[in-house]
């Protein structure tokens, strides 16, 4: 059983920064492919960015494509979520998830993702 925790968002101003993190314990960190999603409220939840368990593919919505950027550290079981320029339709609760199928495909679908965590708060003032 995999464990995923998120962190580091916050309130922040549109144009500013966050970087969100994701820490996984319980699992082989690099045998997972990661997966941020987002969910505002009164929408549905949507893929952000993925990355392969190497972290040598990455994959971004095209509403963040230029503007976010996804990583990992396997030897500290940490992936990061780096948002710039961020914008308020960019506000959401942001989810991590891994894919335990595999650690080279990257999915952009929520509902073939193993694992999630409880999600992290993203507030932007216009």
């Amino acid at each position: 059983q995999v464990q995923l925790v998120e962190s580091g968002g916050g309130l922040v101003q549109a144009g500013g920064s966050l970087r969100l993190s994701c820490a996984a314990s319980g699992g082989t960190f690099s045998n997972y492919a990661m997966g941020w999603f987002r969910q505002a409220p009164g929408k549905e939840r949507e893929f952000v960015a993925a990355i392969s368990g190497g972290g040598g593919r990455t994959a971004y919505a095209d509403a963040v494509k230029g503007r976010f950027t996804i990583s990992r550290d396997n030897a500290k079981n940490t992936a990061w979520l780096q948002m710039n320029s961020l914008k308020p339709e960019d506000a959401a609760v942001y989810y991590c998830a891994a894919d335990r199928k595999s650690s080279t495909v990257i999915l952009t679908r929520g509902p073939l993702y193993d694992y999630w965590g409880q999600g992290t708060q993203v507030t932007v003032s216009s």
